[in-house]
């Protein structure tokens, strides 16, 4: 007898995309039952491919131009306009990601938020009502102060001379000036996609907890979070708004503090917003089984991640959850209280890295055979 699955991986980063795993895992599918009527829906939590998560189940248009990458260089960026042109996509990842540039290159001190701030600008421009931003993957940590400065925010130092938007100038920031500000921002809602609640500063905030893969070291994270510290309270000072220690305040190095400070933007769960927005729900209702997966699958994933958000609507309809990961931890319990009925790895073999990057598509569609056999079996 034929099922219905629905497939809704988030990417193996650094390996596959989201697209790509759902094709892999609907290949090794049909490779033993090709009538099974597989339904792939990539998925993102906030971070990389979010913009191609909904544009891909989403009738919209698909918008590029040349941006300033996290450190000056220019990069080509995209962003997504859906319902008819009224709402925008916008991932961080695009204009201001780690992925824009090599790990030996990164700077955590020039990093900046500028390219994102260029990119909701031009949104602006075309005249949208609604802007989603996803928090994920950033090479930054200026506290947003890059967006801002794209948006009209002027920072100032004590001489009053004005302050290229990089991490390295928070610390010399002495008046800030919203004076300038775009106008026409502020009759737009502004909602930020977070897979994390880290407040902007302490031990818990963005630059301790994400500032060392950003290239930072210990030195530099101290003074970071210190001139965080005392930008936050003076942006409080400016705006009335006291956000600092706000869920969500510390994504992408701050961003998600400067977009709630300056902004008035509201944060929520990216995978929620992003699974309603792609109406996957309707589909996962009447599916017999759901695969879901991520690269590395571990008791943090339960937190916001993308599998557990789609594990948790499956159970909402009695629908079991597989998930197909590229590694996985020992400790899953808190994975299967989630929702989730079984974790399988793709290393099917002593290998390196590498190896296993190198030959996911291949390894995916594999075990993606492996699980759709013992489903039937035991479905049957």
């Amino acid at each position: 007898m034929a099922e219905t699955i629905v497939v809704a991986s988030d990417s193996f980063k650094g390996s596959v995309n989201s697209l790509e795993v759902g094709r892999s895992i609907c290949q090794g599918i049909h490779a033993l039952y090709p009538d099974d009527h597989v339904v792939v829906f990539p998925i993102a939590d906030g971070g990389e491919g979010t913009v191609d998560a909904i544009m891909t189940s989403r009738e919209g248009s698909r918008i590029s131009l040349n941006v300033q990458g996290p450190f000056g260089q220019t990069v080509e960026a995209h962003y997504g306009l859906i319902d008819n042109g009224s709402t925008a996509i916008i991932e961080t990842a695009e204009a201001s990601g780690l992925t824009l540039v090599a790990k030996e290159d990164l700077d955590i001190l020039q990093s900046s938020t500028y390219g994102t701030g260029e990119l909701v600008k031009d949104a602006l421009n075309k005249g949208v009502s609604k802007i989603y931003i996803g928090l994920g993957g950033s090479a930054t940590n200026d506290g947003g102060m890059g967006l801002a400065a794209a948006l009209g925010v002027r920072f100032f130092d004590e001489a009053g001379q004005s302050l290229k938007p990089i991490s390295a100038n928070v610390s010399k920031i002495a008046s800030i000036d919203t004076s300038q500000k775009i106008k026409a921002i502020a009759d737009v809602e502004i909602v930020l996609l977070v897979d994390v609640d880290n407040p902007l500063c302490g031990e818990r905030g963005a630059s301790f907890v994400y500032g060392p893969q950003k290239g930072g070291n210990i030195e530099q994270l101290r003074d970071l979070d210190r001139a965080l510290d005392r930008y936050a309270d003076l942006a409080a000072e400016v705006t009335g708004r006291h956000e600092k220690d706000s869920a969500g305040a510390g994504a992408a190095g701050g961003l998600g503090f400067g977009l709630l400070t300056f902004f008035n933007a509201r944060a929520e769960k990216g995978i929620a917003t992003i699974l309603e927005l792609i109406a996957i729900e309707e589909v996962i209702a009447k599916a017999d089984l759901v695969i879901t997966g991520e690269g590395q699958m571990d008791s943090q994933s339960v937190n916001g991640k993308a599998p557990i958000g789609v594990a948790q609507l499956a159970q909402k309809h009695g629908v079991p959850t597989i998930a197909i990961v590229g590694g996985a931890a020992t400790d899953l319990d808190a994975l299967y209280d989630a929702g989730i009925s079984g974790v399988f790895d793709i290393v099917n073999s002593p290998m390196s890295l590498k190896e296993a990057m190198t030959n996911a598509p291949s390894l995916i569609a594999n075990t993606a055979k492996n699980v759709i056999s013992f489903y039937h079996r035991i479905s049957k």
